[in-house]
């Protein structure tokens, strides 16, 4: 499994939040996201916003904890990553007006 999780440091209504993905597929990162009890609707085209609280869930779970750098590099170098572009044009213009980070 290679589900990966960054620091808490997005706010969003009074909430930290972080990314998780997938280095391998976004199938992967469904699945692992559904387990958690985790909403679809906080999938941003590549990744999930999770909150602060859901975090240590996610690594008793298995994701592995990295900076956010090396969480980009890895969805990145998968293939996985959206642009703004491409993710506007998935997802609509205001698919995620108040999303956390992005």
């Amino acid at each position: 499994m290679a589900i990966y999780v960054d620091e808490p440091i997005w706010w969003f209504k009074g909430r930290k939040w972080c990314h998780m993905v997938s280095d391998e597929s976004l199938d992967e990162l469904h699945g692992f996201a559904e387990g958690l009890g985790i909403p679809r609707r906080g999938f941003q085209g590549d990744h999930y916003d999770i909150p602060e609280e859901l975090r240590p869930q996610a690594i008793a779970a298995g994701a592995a904890e990295v900076p956010g750098r090396d969480l980009l590099r890895r969805l990145q170098a998968a293939g996985l990553r959206l642009s703004p572009a491409q993710r506007r044009e998935r997802f609509g213009a205001v698919a995620y007006p108040e999303s956390p980070g992005g």
